[in-house]
């Protein structure tokens, strides 16, 4: 891998996935290669600390081609999004975010000749007639949500881009994605997050799924691995130019509540399905990702085990201010 001369622009710096991200990055290139961008800093401090940082409405496209000029990037990961659940409160408002802010990305990149861009999909786009087990890279996709309608639209544009343009854009169907350094953002997924926080805490958790609610997922290490596989590999290598399927396990809330009580017993849950109960039942239960394996060689490292013994100590050690 040459970082030599890498300049690189994280837009959604202050997420779930891209505060872990442009921190990798940080490592892998240096603190002032990597500019993190946001709609606001919020509690995320440490970014700003630690490297440039930059208030960005991903909607200014002025803005935009202001810091491509100031800063020369010469990637972009595109990581700013509404998602799914916070998205069918404001579907319009979702679809303007989610999609003009793509556009503005993949026009500055050929306007100012960036040479490689990362941007995320999504599971979302799956939707209630796609097969729910072992789902394939090729398949159904028929989303029913404004969020999954969006990410499939944007794969489809990121293709095209990447076809008549010959733009060395990169994407992940990510699954749901659990992390103890950052809070997520309003996706269907949050309760694997947000049920790890509960038991440490020693507090009873209300989950808004069914108990035996299955759906794909990853550990933050995952996806951090899987996002700088996928850039880092050989332009050759990447087959799919509209997005990969990537997982690393499927589990209930009944089974992820029975992984925590390795460790603390006398955790409880109960069930109060909402309207994310609904979402969540149009999306896969497991992924194929055997295209993923073969073009770039991607293998996860986390199962539930492992993952919870890691989210929970992680979290107790935060607890204890450690």
């Amino acid at each position: 891998m040459n970082t030599i001369n890498e300049k690189i622009l994280v837009i959604g710096a202050c997420g779930q996935l891209g505060t872990e991200l442009t921190l990798e990055l940080r490592k892998l290139y240096g603190n002032a290669q990597v500019i993190a961008a946001d709609i606001a800093i919020s509690q995320h401090t440490a970014l700003a600390e630690s490297g440039p940082f930059e208030i960005l409405d991903v909607l200014d496209r002025h803005h935009l081609a202001d810091l491509a000029y100031k800063y020369e990037f010469t990637q972009i990961y595109h990581l700013a999004a509404v998602l799914s659940a916070t998205g069918e409160k404001r579907p319009k408002f979702t679809w303007k975010i989610n999609m003009k802010g793509l556009e503005n990305i993949l026009d500055l990149t050929l306007e100012k000749g960036i040479a490689k861009v990362y941007w995320p999909s999504s599971i979302a786009v799956f939707g209630p007639n796609t097969p729910r087990h072992y789902t394939p890279q090729h398949t159904i996709m028929d989303p029913n949500t404004v969020y999954g309608i969006s990410k499939l639209t944007g794969e489809r544009f990121c293709e095209y881009y990447a076809n008549r343009y010959k733009l060395d854009i990169r994407s992940l169907r990510y699954p749901g994605l659990i992390g103890y350094k950052a809070l997520p953002g309003g996706g269907t997924t949050d309760y694997a997050v947000d049920i790890f926080h509960k038991a440490v805490e020693g507090q009873p958790y209300e989950c808004y799924l069914a108990e035996n609610t299955y759906l794909p997922m990853m550990y933050m290490p995952d996806a951090l691995k899987a996002t700088l596989d996928l850039m880092h590999a050989p332009a050759e290598k990447i087959k799919i130019r509209s997005s990969y399927n990537v997982t690393a396990m499927s589990f209930s809330p009944a089974e992820v509540a029975a992984s925590i009580r390795s460790s603390i017993p006398n955790f409880e849950i109960t069930y109060k399905p909402d309207y994310r109960q609904q979402i969540a039942a149009s999306w896969p239960e497991s992924i194929n990702d055997s295209v993923a394996q073969q073009d770039w060689n991607w293998q996860p490292d986390y199962d539930l085990p492992r993952m919870t013994q890691d989210m929970l100590e992680n979290l107790q050690k935060q607890k204890a201010g450690l």
